[in-house]
């Protein structure tokens, strides 16, 4: 099964999406933004960008887990993925975005 969005309105009125993959799993949450043409608009960017692998930057947190960020063409983060245990679960991670990322499948949850 491919992997689907989910655009949803947060308690304090804000929008955001995640990116699931076939079996469910969030592999990317995004920011917040005040206007739900805002999130679709972040949407679009995962689905233009998630090919390129220039496009992942990839991180390690304070508490040595690994992560990645999802960039557009001007740098800003379009979304950010979970914390894994190691690279490796890391690199399927973005491997999963490559894959399902470019779905058209949008579930609107506003």
């Amino acid at each position: 099964m491919a992997g689907w969005f989910e655009l949803s309105k947060s308690s304090d009125g804000q929008f955001f999406f995640v990116l699931k993959a076939g079996n469910g799993e969030v592999i990317l949450s995004s920011e917040m933004y005040h206007a739900k043409s805002s999130a679709e608009n972040g949407v679009a960017s995962v689905q233009t960008n998630c090919s390129m692998d220039e496009r992942y930057e990839r991180k390690i947190a304070v508490n040595g887990k690994a992560f990645f960020n999802l960039k557009a063409v001007n740098h800003q983060v379009i979304g950010t993925s979970q914390m894994y245990s190691s690279e490796a679960s890391r690199e399927a991670g973005i491997a999963s975005v490559k894959l399902n990322g470019s779905s058209k499948t949008i579930k609107d949850n506003v």
